[in-house]
């Protein structure tokens, strides 16, 4: 079978309605258009959250809030969380995402100082806080800014 030979089983597509062929089509003149107004019209209707000039919904409700679209979100990492991986390793944002650390690396991942690290690893992210820095290096491990 190749694709080209591919045919939809009888019923599972149906033809589009012509409109406007006569009086015996079913959608002769009008077009199932119904008769005047503004939707029978070329071009007609209204825009998306008209309401027939009644002041819209998102008018109404009040406005809360603000979306700072300079924001930069991390992944956060806890230096006790780090403890999972074998002594000697090197820690990078996939590898934190394989092991089910992370579930989103958003645009980077940022180390946190919460526990305490018992191993020597080395440690590649994006951010890392003063005490994360200190953990991981009193530990004996090294840290590289990505």
């Amino acid at each position: 079978m190749k694709l080209n030979e591919l045919k939809f089983e009888p019923g599972a597509r149906k033809e589009k309605m012509r409109v406007g062929r006569g009086l015996g089509s079913g959608k002769g003149k009008n077009c199932g258009s119904g008769n005047k107004g503004q939707k029978s019209r070329s071009g007609g209707g209204v825009r998306l959250g008209f309401e027939g000039g009644q002041n819209p919904i998102y008018r109404r409700l009040p406005k809360r809030g603000f979306t700072n679209f300079g924001q930069v979100r991390y992944a956060i990492v806890n230096v006790s969380d780090l403890n999972k991986f074998d002594e000697g390793v090197n820690v990078t944002p996939t590898l934190l995402k394989e092991a089910g650390l992370v579930n989103k690396e958003y645009e980077g991942v940022k180390i946190l100082g919460n526990g305490t690290l018992e191993k020597k690893l080395t440690v590649s992210a994006n951010k890392f806080s003063k005490s994360a820095e200190k953990a991981i290096v009193d530990a004996g491990g090294k840290i590289e800014v990505i």
